[in-house]
């Protein structure tokens, strides 16, 4: 079972727990047919690519402050 959205021709959008495979269901509020909606893509920037400066200078940051609080550790 897998949880998808629908929307039918009236507009309304309904979340809905189904097994694989389904692509349309009854809505919920007004019983007529709902079909299912296409999620949106997740995807990540790759920070050590070098590709995304942004994301990279973020990462940069983020692994010397953790390697700083390491070496802190380290020490005591």
């Amino acid at each position: 079972m897998i949880l998808f959205d629908f929307e039918c021709k009236q507009g309304h959008i309904s979340e809905k727990l189904v097994p694989r495979g389904t692509e349309q269901i009854d809505c919920p509020q007004c019983n007529e047919v709902a079909s299912k909606l296409i999620p949106a893509v997740r995807c990540s920037l790759d920070p050590t690519s070098g590709h995304f400066p942004g994301a990279t200078d973020k990462w940069v940051r983020a692994r010397e402050q953790k390697m700083a609080l390491e070496r802190k550790a380290a020490e005591q």
